[in-house]
């Protein structure tokens, strides 16, 4: 990998001449002097803080105002075995569960009809089905019965009888669906995305300016050439989907801000590793952009979850098998000079497994299968002495656990046993039990266990509302300041509101996911989107809280922020199902017009 980046690096050395010359030695004919510099940081910091603001507080507002519309697809008239209409039923989502229970998506008050009857579901292509989900009195369709756990295509005009009730599938007009598109477009609330780019475009510049200012001898023609890099490739993208006729960029717009943070991050830590870091973000949207375009189609999606699991379980074995240990845990294996942590792309794979179907979430083996899955890689996290990340594999199995089942009794035993086996694992683990030796009071261990944290603190509280600029802290000779400290490296150089907003954007982005189950095509989809949401979300809080002993120090990564690769593409991967489940109208291209079922006129809507 090594060998790859230094290729691409000489294909780009003369980009890479002009833009140090640009900041360089252009610099020098300019005199920068001290006085000057600590001028322009002096105005800048307040300048980064307006855009970001600007940058960030505008996509996370049009998330926040948006709304996943909800549609109707088809309808379900109901009728007593006499022909008597009893009701007409909209349908407003691809997967439903018909039954008597009020919970039931199609409710139907029939004493003969079980709890959970049936699921009545539709597929890319428009198609309906229905399966008996082993009822007391079991389902007819056209007076043919269907057997448990059968799936049987129910077509419009079919007659489907479930207790001593007679449902009917419905199609909806080409006016209602017409109606679809406009109420659609109504709920949809997509802003132009281009003056946030042009602030963002500004501040990657400002912030370079200001890094060779703060870096001083340190600056090299690598840190220009990665911030070039960053800005084309976040035109290139916006120009590439808008040319597609899609509108909607809050999310990526918020990710490409905090991994141009990133950059800045790595920069002052590590100078000479931030071309690496960009590379992981090209990589990431690349990742980013393929998952949109896989997870577009829900069969072929589901059809390589086979190999999901397999892919997980090699890689899981291989980080045990060759991994080296860093800071107390074995979770890093080394490839020709080149680190990365198959923990982290493993998280895409748990999901993607993790999610399932309506139909699937009734079948007892398919929830079996995933749980045998989760308990082995728990054990394979334990045995590396990764805490951290196995506490957000736990997480995120009780958040898909509780949308696959619904049940509080089960995760209250299954986190009861999780306790358990964490204070199993204290007692074997010394270097865990540590951390939580010195928890809450690690400035009686300052010169100690509790170095890292309260420098933290202390280079926090220098950096106060506006921070002291990019380069210009000393937070970066303490280890792990990059990666697991980067809140406090945030706060130091860039100021408390700057990393409030970081946080404040990943807040948002969960808030968006936990929407989506309203509007949701799919139960995948909204399981991919809600389990990335509890990565997102528990991972930054045990980063933050971490930093500033208001947890344990778990060793975790900020999403987007912290410097790493393969953290880096997880970040940019796991978007990708917050993505798919954005059903506003052109606003994702994880969905398209013809798997919405909308096969009307060319001129009624942008494709």
């Amino acid at each position: 990998m090594d060998n790859v980046i230094n290729i691409l690096q000489d294909i780009l050395h003369g980009i890479g001449s002009f833009l140090g010359g640009l900041f360089g030695e252009a610099g020098d004919l300019a005199r920068i002097t001290d006085d000057s510099g600590l001028l322009y940081t002096a105005v800048a910091r307040w300048v980064f803080i307006f855009l970001a603001i600007f940058i960030l507080l505008k996509s996370i507002l049009s998330l926040l105002r948006s709304k996943n519309p909800s549609e109707v697809w088809a309808y379900l008239h109901l009728s007593t075995s006499e022909g008597e209409t009893i009701d007409n039923l909209p349908i407003t989502h691809w997967e439903n569960v018909i039954g008597r229970s009020s919970n039931c998506d199609l409710s139907i008050d029939d004493p003969a009809v079980s709890r959970n009857h049936g699921t009545l579901t539709r597929d890319d292509q428009g198609t309906w089905s229905y399966t008996d989900l082993g009822s007391k009195n079991g389902a007819y369709i056209n007076g043919r019965k269907i057997k448990k756990g059968r799936t049987a295509e129910l077509k419009p005009g079919d007659e489907l009888s479930v207790g001593m009730t007679q449902c009917t599938l419905f199609p909806i007009s080409l006016e209602e669906r017409r109606n679809n598109i406009q109420m659609r477009k109504m709920d949809t609330i997509l802003l132009s995305p281009w003056p946030s780019l042009i602030a963002l475009t500004v501040f990657q510049f400002m912030t370079l300016l200001q890094l060779k200012i703060g870096l001083g001898k340190e600056f090299n023609s690598s840190i220009p050439l990665a911030f070039f890099g960053i800005c084309v490739l976040m035109w290139a993208y916006v120009i590439m989907l808008r040319s597609m006729r899609r509108k909607g960029f809050e999310m990526e717009t918020i990710a490409f801000f905090l991994s141009t943070l990133s950059l800045a991050v790595t920069a002052t830590c590590y100078p000479k590793a931030v071309f690496k870091q960009f590379l992981a973000v090209a990589i990431g949207v690349a990742v980013f952009i393929f998952m949109c375009a896989y997870l577009r189609n829900l069969k072929r999606a589901k059809a390589i979850r086979t190999a999901m699991y397999i892919g997980a379980a090699v890689l899981l074995l291989f980080n045990l098998v060759f991994g080296t240990e860093k800071y107390g845990a074995a979770n890093w294996v080394s490839i020709g000079g080149l680190s990365i942590q198959p923990s982290e792309i493993v998280k895409l794979a748990y999901i993607w497994v993790g999610a399932a179907t309506l139909n699937e979430l009734f079948e007892k083996k398919n929830s079996l299968i995933f749980t045998l899955f989760s308990g082995f890689c728990f054990c394979c996290l334990a045995l590396m002495g990764d805490f951290g990340t196995a506490i957000i594999f736990f997480v995120t199995y009780l958040v898909i656990s509780f949308l696959r089942s619904g049940d509080f009794t089960k995760l209250i035993l299954l986190v009861g046993a999780a306790f358990a086996g964490g204070l199993i694992i204290l007692k074997f683990k010394a270097y865990i039990a540590e951390r939580f030796e010195v928890w809450g009071h690690v400035w009686d261990y300052a010169e100690g266990l509790g170095y890292q944290q309260t420098r933290t603190m202390t280079a926090a509280a220098s950096g106060g509302m506006v921070g002291v600029g990019a380069g210009n802290g000393w937070l970066n000779q303490v280890g792990a300041s990059d990666t697991d400290l980067v809140f406090g490296l945030l706060i130091e150089e860039w100021g408390l509101i700057v990393a409030l907003l970081a946080v404040l954007s990943i807040i948002t982005l969960s808030i968006f996911a936990v929407r989506s189950i309203w509007a949701g095509r799919s139960t995948f989809y909204t399981i991919g989107a809600c389990s990335a949401m509890s990565i997102y979300l528990f991972q930054t809080i045990l980063n933050v809280f971490g930093s500033v002993d208001l947890f344990p120090l778990t060793g975790v990564t900020f999403p987007f922020v912290s410097n790493g690769g393969t953290s880096m593409i997880a970040s940019w991967g796991l978007l990708a199902f917050l993505k798919a489940a954005d059903t506003r109208q052109n606003a994702s291209i994880a969905i398209s017009l013809s798997e919405k079922g909308l096969k009307v006129e060319k001129g009624d809507d942008e494709l």
